[in-house]
């Protein structure tokens, strides 16, 4: 089997979800996240863009219900031995052969917990469940019972981390030496997905963002190319990627002359930053960590060019996004914990004047200052 952890540390976080399920007082829990099902069990698919859930129960028992072209995915991927098949029909309603699984699993009129807030999960899945369980048993939403149990990487997991940041570096190596005057983004953009396949890592979550002059200021990714001017800037936001893990990086390059808003706009991100790590470790929470970032972006009058949160848990995650669901925005009051791999970026865009500069990395939390993850120094990046 392609197995990425052994088979004790899966029987470990087995035995933490069903811990965690009897303080819940769940019998049962559908999983349709599918880094919930990679998580505990190995199971590695994009099957998930059709349905297929996994049930839990609260006695350890578990049963996978997919398609036929999962099967030997299911089998070869993962430590799962009881695989049901929904066959693919006109009018299909794979819903209500999970309901008949979950008869023959004794779980009638149970307290039944549903992964509702991910990906895997379609509105109309949503409300095909709803009909068939509503009356089945009490279903609750537990969409973060997992999600919550992830935060805290094992040795293994965090070997996989160190990993992803050392492709992410060899990525931002590949950009900074492809990137001058006349680059095409298309090839600095194939230069940094190539190193991490050569570094023997994976596609990440999401696609890779690449911006230079106005579409610098974009957060997300686009279609469409363009060459770097002879003065020009160049917003890019990767991960390196590996067993699925993440480790994400933010950095805009300048080329040619720096302006003096992009100057005054870097100091702002490095001091954010250098605050942030003195607050990103235990006793303090994502909230904390949201509201130093605003505090110092805000007093140098900057706060209508930034954003509403400032980072996020990583972790093993799949289409579309490489995002945990445990964000830095104001008031979350997730605590944070040693051994939690965390994404910290400054991004300021100002519109006005039409200048980018972003900065972020990956950090390892400990029992007392965080680990910066990546080799990169934070250093202004002008070529």
């Amino acid at each position: 089997m392609a197995l990425h952890f052994e088979k004790a540390e899966f029987a470990s976080r087995l035995a933490r979800l069903t811990e965690k399920m009897k303080e819940e007082k769940l019998d049962a829990l559908l999983l349709f996240a599918q880094e919930s099902m990679y998580w505990l069990t190995g199971y590695d698919t994009f099957g998930y863009c059709f349905f297929q859930t996994l049930v839990v129960k609260s006695d350890g028992t578990m049963a996978l219900m997919t398609r036929s072209a999962d099967l030997r995915q299911a089998r070869h991927t993962s430590i799962l031995e009881d695989i049901h098949i929904w066959v693919d029909r006109v009018n299909a309603d794979p819903t209500l052969d999970l309901k008949n699984l979950l008869v023959e699993m004794d779980l009638l009129g149970a307290r039944i917990g549903v992964e509702y807030d991910t990906h895997g999960m379609t509105g109309r899945v949503a409300r095909l469940l709803d009909a068939q369980l509503t009356t089945f048993g009490q279903i609750v939403d537990a969409s973060y019972l997992v999600s919550r149990l992830r935060l805290i990487k094992s040795p293994t997991e965090v070997a996989y981390v160190e990993r992803a940041a050392v492709l992410a570096d060899d990525a931002l190596d590949a950009a900074i030496r492809l990137t001058k005057p006349g680059a095409d983004e298309a090839d600095i953009l194939a230069a940094m997905q190539g190193a991490v396949f050569s570094g023997g890592g994976d596609y990440p979550a999401n696609e890779f963002i690449i911006g230079s002059g106005a579409d610098a200021l974009l957060c997300r990714y686009k279609a469409g190319r363009r060459k770097l001017d002879a003065n020009d800037q160049l917003t890019l936001e990767w991960a390196g990627a590996y067993a699925h893990y993440h480790a994400a990086m933010m950095r805009t390059i300048v080329i040619g002359e720096p302006t003096h808003r992009h100057r005054e706009l870097y100091n702002a991100c490095r001091e954010t930053i250098e605050a942030i790590e003195t607050v990103l470790k235990p006793g303090q929470t994502f909230g904390d960590v949201f509201d130093m970032h605003a505090k110092i972006i805000d007093e140098r009058g900057l706060a209508r060019h930034r954003l509403n949160a400032c980072g996020y848990s990583l972790g093993a995650r799949f289409s579309p996004s490489w995002m945990e669901h445990q964000m830095f925005h104001v008031g979350n009051p997730q605590p944070i914990e040693p051994n939690m791999s965390l994404f910290v970026h400054m991004i300021i865009a100002d519109s006005d004047t039409g200048t980018a500069m972003t900065l972020g990395q990956t950090y390892l939390t400990t029992a007392d200052a965080p680990r910066a993850l990546s080799r990169h120094p934070l250093d202004f990046i002008g070529l």
